[in-house]
């Protein structure tokens, strides 16, 4: 078959990396793809958000599965339109997706279905929430509305820096229009653990659980990213709260998402803390994780074609899906100088063919281009370095052992993935 990806980032190199490992796929297209994809796939220079181009590929190459990976494509409703083509598609719908696509829609959704989460308010005017901010409890939690590729999350130690946050969103709007409306919601703490699940509406299959490393540098200081690095499994995450959250949470979301009209099929991610008062909800993605989806892929047994097409039949309560015993996976992010502010693009990357000799080790290509023979630097997150082992520490040390092989101009990465 043929199976087109949409998107261009480590996440999508490791969907397509996987993807090459089934015998049931002949050809594999990416739009718009990066350096490292191009190894393994046809890459096409089609933004990743425009639809109608989109569609029309997917029709005149008379491909037989799209993947929409990435959130905004998702949110402005790629599926449907391709689906509407004739074309199968995988990933949820336009009205399914806004649980990612409105953190105000979800928090409401969460209180509404009773799903444990963070108290919140919301807020569209901007002397209301400053006036809310002088009321709170600190540190205190503001997001922006809609998308803003992870950076849309300031955690405010104070009154200054939560009024700083608000003028981000709704006057200097930061984050464009995704900033019109905010939610300020109360701090909690506690292991943040990532579960992604399976589900066609009707089943729900949580994958191995995840931890992801959002701040920009070690001990988890700075700004929040897109992800510095990832594990899989969480040592956090036990099998009595792995029950609570099927319970409480997983089937609950899925569930209400029917009552509401809005049948999900795709990925549900589940962004949850483990606080000292339980397991709560920090928020809803709608699709593979990234950088997790590069740590979880690798566990992966089952063909992970007759997964997706199982989930578009709404069948996926007939597929068994099995998962590498006694296997965990971590990836290390290496990224640009300056990320995840402004940075430099277009320069050389060294040392790869020497990664590629070393045992349990694999590069998943995150903002790269090529050239003959030579990659080059093409986003804030450069590379994803992925290794498997026995435990988190066999896998973490063999990626810092063997890290600086590679070399770019200004290249940073932390140097604790895997210790908390």
């Amino acid at each position: 078959m043929k199976v087109l990806v949409v998107g261009g980032g480590g996440r999508e190199h490791a969907l397509v990396w996987k993807l090459a490992k089934s015998p049931k796929v002949a050809d594999i297209y990416c739009a718009p793809g990066n350096g490292g994809i191009k190894d393994l796939a046809q890459c096409v220079d089609i933004k990743a958000t425009d639809i109608e181009k989109m569609t029309v590929f997917a029709q005149n190459e008379n491909i037989d599965l799209v993947i929409v990976t990435p959130d905004d494509p998702l949110v402005l409703g790629m599926v449907d339109a391709l689906e509407k083509k004739g074309i199968r598609a995988f990933g949820p719908s336009k009205r399914a997706a806004v649980i990612e696509g409105s953190k105000v829609f979800s928090k409401n959704f969460m209180k509404k279905h009773n799903i444990p989460t963070a108290n919140f308010e919301v807020f569209d005017d901007r002397e209301l929430a400053l006036e809310y901010l002088r009321t709170c409890k600190y540190p205190t939690v503001v997001k922006a509305d809609g998308l803003a590729l992870g950076k849309g999350v300031f955690i405010a130690k104070d009154l200054k820096e939560a009024k700083d946050a608000v003028d981000a969103c709704m006057v200097d709007k930061v984050f464009g229009r995704s900033g019109n409306r905010v939610v300020i919601e109360e701090f909690i703490e506690g292991p943040e653990i990532s579960v992604l699940c399976f589900t066609d509406g009707e089943t729900i299959v949580p994958m191995p659980s995840a931890q992801d490393h959002k701040r920009i540098y070690d001990g988890g200081k700075g700004p929040n990213t897109g992800g510095m690095g990832a594990f899989s499994p969480s040592p956090h995450y036990t099998e009595d709260m792995a029950r609570y959250c099927m319970d409480n949470i997983f089937k609950p979301t899925m569930n209400a998402m029917n009552e509401e009209g809005r049948k999900f099929k795709g990925i549900l991610y589940f962004g949850l803390m483990l606080t000292d008062s339980g397991i709560k909800v920090l928020e809803y993605n709608a699709r593979f994780g990234d950088p997790e989806t590069q740590v979880i892929l690798p566990l992966l047994k089952t063909d992970i074609v007759d997964i997706l097409e199982a989930i578009i039949d709404e069948r996926l309560e007939g597929i068994n899906i099995e998962w590498k015993e006694n296997i965990c996976a971590l990836t290390v992010v290496l990224a640009s100088g300056g990320y995840p502010g402004a940075f430099n693009r277009g320069y050389h990357i060294q040392g790869l063919d020497e990664i590629d000799k070393i045992k349990d080790l694999t590069v998943f290509h995150a903002g790269t281009k090529s050239g003959e023979n030579v990659y080059y630097t093409d986003g804030g997150r450069v590379l994803n370095i992925v290794s498997t082992g026995k435990n988190i520490k066999e896998a973490r040390d063999n990626i810092y052992k063997n890290i600086d092989k590679i070399q770019f101009k200004d290249m940073f990465y932390r140097k604790d993935i895997g210790k908390k």
